[in-house]
């Protein structure tokens, strides 16, 4: 049976696995005549400040809120806004069918005009009844009757104006106007849709407070800031028009899905064109504590954790020395410790290395 041969890739990985274990071969014996220096990239160690651009897409949103409804159910007979339109306290934002609502007012006017007709005949009644009284031609029992049936009357207009007034109320509700001056960022109901009392119609911004809000990854908000951050918030077809705005509210809670926060950021206003609803980006800029920053290739690694080749200034040797790594990015590793402002590194090249291996600088470095 002829043995198998494992797979090409598991061959290259295998490989670069060794590689990467940096086990250096033991220095020359003494005596033994050392090949020429190595050309490699030398870095000069140095700590900067290093200022990060951090960019995430969010959502402006209205900060107040407010669901209109009609107080009573109906159909919805027309939409008198779209969304996004400017509206001014009182304005009318939608209506419903009223053909109700209309007959019941006529009825209630007619109803209020027989009850004052009734009122004026009993009152020209109980002024009569009074004369005649004066006269001795009537009985004081018929004075009295007259004169309950001008209070029943007097009621009944009071009734027939209670009435009348609740017509128009629920003829009045059939329009639905807007409490304040606000904007209107999306709509809830169609034309033509029923809808019942106190179900959202529209949604009203009130106000000129704006905010936009972010879903930031948990990993952006573990450290604490030195300093106020302040958030560029742009649209996305127009970085240039931006206004600069503040946090104002961190979720304390983390989406179990997605592992993002949400963060409100607060906008002074809302740059030229932009609209509820409308995607915007927030840019913060962070300017970390002086770090020592090293290119990949120029960590390597030991039994005992990272390392990198040390070069000494007197003999041109190099030499390994244990580093600490605060954290890993893009095409660098951030250093923590290890190291010194001054010392010399190899950067290209460090994987041609072993301990006493001299070096020089490459051309064109």
């Amino acid at each position: 049976m002829r043995p198998r041969r494992a797979p090409a890739a598991a061959a290259l990985l295998l490989a670069a696995a060794a590689a990467g274990a940096q086990t250096a071969p033991q220095p020359a014996p003494q005596g033994t005549p050392q090949p020429a220096p190595l050309p490699v990239q030398i870095i000069v160690v140095a700590h900067r400040a290093d200022t990060r651009s951090l960019s995430l897409t969010g959502e402006v949103a209205a900060r107040d809120l407010l669901s209109a409804a009609f107080p009573t159910s109906g159909r919805i007979a027309a939409m008198l806004v779209a969304r996004g339109d400017r509206v001014a306290a009182g304005a009318p934002l939608a209506r419903i069918d009223s053909v109700q609502q209309e007959q019941a007012l006529r009825a209630a006017e007619a109803s209020l005009a027989t009850a004052r007709a009734t009122e004026a005949k009993a009152r020209d009644d109980a002024d009569r009844q009074d004369g005649l009284l004066l006269q001795g031609a009537t009985t004081r029992s018929a004075r009295d009757a007259a004169a309950d049936t001008l209070r029943a009357a007097e009621a009944g207009v009071a009734q027939a104006e209670a009435d009348l007034d609740r017509a128009r109320k629920a003829l009045a509700d059939t329009v639905l106007t807007a409490p304040a001056e606000a904007t209107a960022p999306d709509k809830m109901a169609e034309v033509g849709q029923v809808v019942g009392a106190a179900q959202p119609v529209l949604q009203l911004a009130l106000g000129d407070r704006y905010d936009a809000i972010f879903q930031v990854p948990e990993v952006l908000l573990t450290q604490v800031p030195e300093r106020p951050i302040q958030v560029k918030l742009a649209p996305v077809d127009r970085p240039d028009l931006a206004v600069i705005g503040t946090p104002r509210l961190i979720s304390p809670l983390v989406d179990p899905r997605s592992g993002t926060v949400k963060v409100t950021v607060a906008m002074p206003s809302l740059p030229p064109g932009m609209r509820f609803g409308d995607a915007v980006v927030g840019t913060i800029q962070e300017t970390d504590t002086p770090r020592i920053f090293l290119p990949w290739a120029a960590i390597t690694a030991t039994a005992a954790g990272p390392a990198v080749w040390v070069i000494d200034p007197k003999t041109g040797r190099v030499a390994l020395r244990q580093v600490q790594i605060l954290r890993y990015e893009t095409g660098r590793i951030v250093l923590a410790g290890g190291l010194k402002d001054g010392e010399e590194v190899v950067g290209l090249g460090a994987n041609l290395l072993y301990p006493g291996r001299n070096v020089t600088k490459a051309e064109g470095e």
